[in-house]
């Protein structure tokens, strides 16, 4: 068994990272994962405003993309997270290179 644990360590990570820049802002999704539901809109601005999140067209501030939010409840985590991608949009988020 131990020659099973030293020949996986010998492969490298199971997913090859990349040489580049790192992205800027944090994904969408971690940022969600730090929050409780159901909560307010004013809530999560006062908690998470100021952090940049990854976008498609590059990255924004929370509290930004939720001024284009009409909605002032979310009730569960999914809920947040469509009407946030409902304004910045799903796609690939650029890099630097």
């Amino acid at each position: 068994m131990a020659d099973d644990e030293e020949s996986d360590e010998e492969e490298g990570p199971a997913v090859e990272l990349g040489d580049g820049e790192p992205v800027e802002g944090a994904p969408l999704a971690r940022v969600s994962a730090r929050l409780m539901w159901g909560i307010e809109k004013s809530d999560v601005r006062r908690r998470e405003g100021e952090t940049v999140i990854r976008t498609p067209e590059g990255p924004r501030k929370l509290k930004d993309v939720l001024e284009e939010v009409d909605l002032t409840y979310f009730e569960k985590r999914q809920e947040f997270e469509d009407a946030v991608e409902d304004v910045i949009g799903t796609g690939p988020i650029p890099t630097n290179e």
